[in-house]
């Protein structure tokens, strides 16, 4: 093991050196990892632990350090320049639930991967009858004397209780997603101290948040659905650091960029009369610096302010100091971006806008969970990788879904530019007790506190499908109250699975597989998608449970998987987002378990769909949102007739016979019947009135309508006939149109071998076929037969 003074040396000369230490330089890796080497556990426990064989291997899993996983600095928006690593190897051991400490620590454990996974060496079920308990020892740098010492948590699922040199370090803390830390100082003792942990996590059994952690087998198995494997116990970086006793604990920033200008919030312990100080720089040139009381908003100048966008991701430096007179008490580093979130009217439409202006946000349901970690990605690299496979695939905005991603989650996607929606995670679906709900919302409101100043945070989902469900309203309002900086969804899914809609928040959130679906916005809230989509294609070879996979829409191959997925993408461009549609969630980006319906494989080997295609899409699909696109109207209250527009076929006319809908050649020659049969009169859309319905000529009362893929005309009543009977005008060439049904957007009305049938992108029936798709569902609204 190292000397102490080999770590002063090391200091000392970054020191002269002149290094400025960032959140995620190469010196503060260095110095973290170095200071991990002088604390660590001997080397002969790490030699003598060993992973578990993962049930999938991703690009990183052999990367994992054995004694120094997860090196980065935890937490870059409060960035310290000396501390020390804990992860590593740990003195583990398994009780019953109600077990006080175990007398020896028989196996060992990777921290900071959970129990259950291959990573942690452990795998193995953990549930509501166990208790985890953790040990090693570390030592306090002598170049720390005389500052406090803190204990911090990134997370640990769910209550974590915590003894130095066996006596208890401040109460217990509950909670499986938030980051907590200890004061440590008095309990320490010269030389070696020995860290003892204890996690007690009953998952769903409990009534604590848990997102969708079900305690299940740990090693691959049929079933599961949409719930995983369970997460126990330490899963974020523990480390120490030490602070002044007066510190700086927290800095919540809002950007003002319209009156140039950014709020701060600087949070402090052990405050007295003391000032903070923050400055904001670009370039290492500072741009505004400004002093207020600790614990009260001030603003720090920004002028002509550079707004953070997904396109331009632009962060500006901010240091903060804790100032009592001409000395600086303690100083903390961070970033923050410009830019402002709100819903407003544009064209008449309620739509999301981000510095002032509409872009559509297309995105995808992002799980958060690994084969190799479960709840902990491999390494940093690792949990970049996603959100940069976003913006390869041409995203903007990312759903973290019911899991609270470590901070230097959200530092990359501040950093590469992605929208994030942010779910507060559920409690399991039966309705809460008070107890659960006390501790619910206490939980929710710190994850808000410690997530706030990131740019790419623009909304938060309160609840999800009715799981856990209750007082939707006010919590909305709550939460709109306590982070009014940023969109509240009170309930993602509120059409579904039995969910009540609070009818309140900033956007009205509907669940359609494989949609996209007809969610459309109200005077007060904008329309999203919260999800959609769920094609699936498995991969031999990058399967969890080879043959158990399952998806809302299996795909025969991968050429069908990217027709059906652009043509989902395009129904959104063309006939959705016209009509008020503003955000949609793709579900989702990598496979989960059993779950086989992401862009990628969940061991991240396989990109399942064309890259640059996808991309164009979603270019498409924003860059369209730009202009806000209006509706294509059509005449209502006429007689016209639908041309075919196929080349070689022009002179055809939808007609219909027997009651069945074709295309037939009329020509002023044809007889009256013919004409008669190829003249329909356009009408308010009887489903929707701002799409329309063709009503027949020589029927008056009998519609155009689809019924199991063909198309007939039809009589009826209720929803479903009216929908049925109801098509949607899309722009296409030369000023023609193409039909979309009302109720499956991406279906388009197409003659195909003289019928028609309503058309799927990528669709795997006969009539569905690729080839002259796009002309065979486009048509010429014309004057009419017979008028």
């Amino acid at each position: 093991m190292r000397s102490t003074s080999a770590y002063r040396r090391l200091s000392a000369r970054l020191r002269r050196m002149g290094r400025r230490v960032t959140a995620t330089g190469a010196a503060l890796a260095l110095i973290g990892g170095l200071i991990l080497a002088l604390s660590g556990p001997a080397a002969a426990k790490a030699q003598a632990w060993a992973p578990k064989p993962s049930p999938m291997t991703t690009p990183w899993t052999n990367q994992v350090p054995t004694d120094s996983p997860l090196p980065e600095y935890p937490r870059p928006q409060l960035t310290r320049q000396d501390w020390v690593n804990l992860n590593g190897i740990w003195d583990f051991a398994v009780t019953s639930a109600d077990a006080g400490q175990p007398a020896s620590f028989t196996e060992q454990i990777r921290v900071p991967f959970v129990a259950e996974s291959a990573l942690s060496g452990v795998q193995r079920k953990i549930t509501q009858n166990d208790r985890l308990w953790y040990k090693r020892t570390f030592a306090v740098p002598s170049g720390w004397n005389g500052r406090r010492v803190q204990l911090n948590f990134g997370a640990s699922d769910w209550r974590t209780t915590v003894w130095v040199n066996g006596k208890q370090a401040g109460a217990a803390h509950s909670g499986g997603y938030d980051s907590f830390s200890y004061d440590i100082t008095d309990l320490l003792a010269t030389g070696a101290n020995t860290l003892v942990v204890s996690v007690f996590d009953p998952t769903q059994t409990g009534g604590q948040a848990v997102g969708k952690q079900r305690v299940n087998d740990v090693k691959p198995h049929p079933g599961g659905g949409i719930f995983y494997t369970a997460a126990s116990g330490i899963w974020q970086t523990v480390w120490l650091e030490p602070t002044a006793a007066a510190r700086i604990t927290r800095l919540d920033m809002v950007p003002d960029p319209a009156n140039n200008r950014l709020k701060v919030t600087v949070r402090g312990a052990g405050v007295n009369g003391q000032q903070a100080r923050v400055t904001v720089s670009s370039g290492g040139t500072s741009v505004g610096t400004a002093t207020g009381a600790v614990g009260s908003q001030f603003t720090v100048a920004v002028p002509n302010p550079h707004l953070w966008s997904p396109d331009d991701p632009f962060l500006y430096d901010v240091r903060v100091d804790l100032v009592a007179g001409s000395a600086t008490v303690d100083s903390v580093g961070s970033y923050a971006g410009m830019r402002t979130v709100g819903v407003a009217k544009v064209n008449g439409v309620q739509r999301p806008v981000l510095n002032g202006k509409f872009v559509f946000q297309t995105g995808t349901l992002d799980q958060g969970y690994w084969p190799d970690g479960i709840y902990t990605a491999p390494t940093d690299a690792a949990l970049k990788y996603d959100l940069q496979k976003h913006k390869d695939l041409g995203f903007n905005m990312v759903r973290k879904h019911i899991k609270v991603e470590p901070q230097r989650w959200f530092y990359w996607a501040d950093k590469l530019g992605l929208l994030v929606w942010q779910d507060m995670p559920a409690m399991d679906t039966r309705t809460p007790d008070a107890a659960a709900r006390t501790q619910w919302e206490a939980e929710y409101d710190r994850i808000i506190d410690q997530h706030r100043s990131s740019p790419s945070l623009v909304l938060w989902v309160n609840q999800n499908e009715g799981w856990g469900q209750y007082d939707q309203a006010r919590i909305a309002d709550h939460v709109k109250a306590y982070d009014p900086s940023r969109l509240v969804d009170n309930m993602s899914g509120v059409n579904c699975c039995g969910s009540v809609d609070g009818g309140n928040g900033d956007v009205v959130d509907h669940h359609v597989y494989v949609g996209p679906g007809t969610t459309t916005p109200s005077a007060t809230r904008a329309a999203v998608l919260g999800e959609y989509g769920g094609l699936g294609y498995k991969v031999p070879g990058h399967e969890w449970y080879p043959g158990g996979g399952f998806s809302y829409e299996d795909q025969p191959d991968t050429a069908h998987l990217n027709n059906r997925f652009v043509g989902l993408l395009d129904a959104i461009r063309d006939v959705r987002m016209p009509r008020g549609l503003s955000a949609s969630v793709y579900t989702e980006i990598t496979d989960v378990e059993n779950e086989a319906n992401g862009l990628l494989t969940y061991d991240r080997q396989v990109v399942k769909v064309d890259e640059s295609r996808v991309k164009a899409a979603n270019r498409a699909l924003i860059d369209a949102s730009r202009a806000a696109p209006s509706p294509v109207t059509l005449p209502t209250g006429q007689y016209k007739s639908l041309r075919v527009t196929t080349p070689g076929h022009t002179d055809r006319y939808l007609r219909h016979q027997g009651g069945a809908a074709f295309t037939e050649v009329v020509n002023g020659a044809s007889g009256s019947l013919l004409k008669n049969d190829a003249t329909w009169k356009i009408v308010t859309g009887l489903a929707n009135d701002s799409c329309y319905s063709f009503e027949s000529r020589n029927y008056p009362g009998q519609y155009l309508r689809h019924r199991d893929f063909r198309v007939y005309k039809d009589s009826g009543s209720g929803d479903l006939f009216r929908a049925d009977a109801t098509f949607c005008p899309v722009r296409g060439a030369n000023g023609a149109v193409r039909l979309s049904a009302y109720n499956f957007p991406e279906q388009y009305l197409r003659h195909y071998n003289s019928e028609l049938w309503l058309a799927t992108p990528g669709g795997t029936h006969t009539w569905d076929g690729p080839a002259l798709f796009t002309e065979d569902t486009t048509w010429s609204v014309d004057a009419p037969w017979a008028p």
